[in-house]
């Protein structure tokens, strides 16, 4: 749905003149997303106004698709009764998440209103973290016995399905609900009644323990192309079930958050977020970058002299500066990547220091070479050719080091790697840039003097 401004202005006004027939006409043909973008252009009262007007399924579906922030501050305006009227038509691993973001009191009183399955099955996901495999599970899910027929498996289907939006597939366990395998739909259709589950089911099933990391269940769905992973506990029962919508709001998340510690952004902030917070997100490595610039300026200063003996070194100093930048946000980018798919683990640091360093050679090789020339055309200055080149060649090779050890020193302490892909990495190859350059310069000037 293309939300225009004329259906946005008339919406408002049937909201202001509690026009409810328009407002469900409207909404009746809309997706929840859609109806989630309208509310955002309303403001709180006549977006609660709307959400209570719609069924309840459908409010539900709109506050799980919510921002976590944006869901905390909305609810402030709903009580206990309310939310609890919304919270017994959502999924079991989307209330728990709605939730464990009230306060203590309003958490205790929505729980007390609930209905007693709706209860229960919270109950039994609150006490785990919520980026965990546990957390991020839904208990509502089909199963049946190893010992039933097909028969007796689809009048379960049937019943058990009214709990369950969506049907993958059908997990199988034995009497003490351990997970023995899983049953495909297309399986269950075409086999006849009175066939033995235990006959048809596929043992083969890749599943997780509630103690797995998010992390750890995304590159399982993603490596075996899964809509759905069943979870255990340590001695494999059956608890629950992570689907792919949950797995890609986790995925989209982590990426936010790598895109932010890359920027150099410190908080998980949104664009809609105050100035005060926004300001308190990006200052500190604002910070930390102007200080790698003044002392940028210190190095520049302790080379004055050498400056005003050859004024034509300043040209190349954004040359330096800039070239070890990239170079060490491409090695620390591609590490970063590397450790978050997972996609060498057996590859040794020495292996993927020695890869580093021949691809530096080529690349310093490549670019001061090309520099080389740019200084003879251009300067004629054999000695500054030199001086550049070797500058260069070693500033490529330093911040790819830089690039690759960091983002690894950085995972071995259990700090997010991408914070390598950002300003830190950007001013100490600055700073490593200016003092290798004018080190160069000293030591082939004192060989070669003017």
């Amino acid at each position: 749905m293309e939300l225009s401004t004329e259906l946005l202005n008339k919406f408002e006004q049937a909201v202001r003149k509690r026009d409810d027939d328009y407002i469900l006409r409207v909404t009746a043909d809309l997706y929840p997303a859609d109806i989630s973008a309208i509310l955002h252009e309303l403001n709180g009262a006549d977006s609660k106004y709307v959400i209570q007007l719609l069924p309840p399924n459908v409010s539900a579906d709109i506050l799980s698709d919510l921002e976590s922030d944006i869901r905390r501050d909305f609810l402030k305006l709903f009580n206990a009764e309310e939310i609890a009227a919304i919270v017994d038509y959502m999924d079991s691993d989307d209330a728990v998440d709605l939730l464990n973001e009230q306060p203590v009191r309003i958490r205790e009183e929505v729980m007390a209103l609930l209905s007693e399955e709706q209860s229960n099955y919270i109950k039994d996901l609150l006490h785990y973290e919520p980026d965990c495999a546990g957390g991020l599970m839904a208990t509502e899910l089909i199963k049946a016995n190893i010992n039933w027929t097909v028969q007796r498996c689809i009048e379960e289907i049937r019943r058990q399905a009214e709990n369950v939006e969506k049907i993958y597939s059908v997990y199988v366990v034995d009497d003490d609900d351990v997970l023995v395998g899983r049953l495909p739909l297309k399986q269950i259709v075409i086999a006849k009644d009175n066939e033995l589950i235990k006959n048809l089911v596929i043992e083969d099933v890749v599943a997780v323990e509630t103690y797995r990391a998010g992390e750890e269940v995304a590159a399982l769905m993603q490596k075996y192309d899964l809509e759905a992973i069943p979870v255990v506990n340590v001695r494999g029962k059956l608890l629950g079930r992570i689907t792919i919508d949950d797995i890609v709001d986790l995925i989209v998340e982590q990426a936010d958050k790598d895109l932010q510690a890359v920027s150099g952004i410190s908080e998980d902030i949104e664009e809609d977020d105050s100035i005060w917070k926004l300001t308190r997100a990006r200052l500190p490595w604002l910070l930390i970058g102007m200080l790698g610039g003044i002392l940028g300026a210190r190095f520049i200063g302790i080379f004055e002299q050498d400056l005003a003996l050859i004024p034509a070194m300043a040209f190349f100093i954004p040359l330096i500066t800039a070239t070890g930048g990239n170079v060490g946000i491409q090695s620390s980018t591609i590490v970063v990547q590397s450790l978050a798919e997972d996609s060498t683990p057996t590859a040794s640091i020495w292996q993927r220091l020695w890869k580093v360093m021949l691809v530096a050679l080529l690349n310093g090789l490549v670019i001061s070479m090309v520099v080389f020339g740019f200084n003879i055309v251009i300067f004629n200055k054999m000695t500054l050719a030199i001086v550049v080149s070797v500058a260069l060649f070693s500033v490529v090779i330093l911040a790819s080091l830089m690039g690759t050890v960091t983002p690894l020193v950085l995972d071995r302490f259990g700090i997010n790697p991408a914070l390598a892909s950002g300003p830190f990495i950007t001013t100490a190859n600055d700073l490593l840039g200016l003092a290798v350059y004018f080190l160069v310069a000293r030591m082939v000037y004192a060989f070669f003097p003017l």
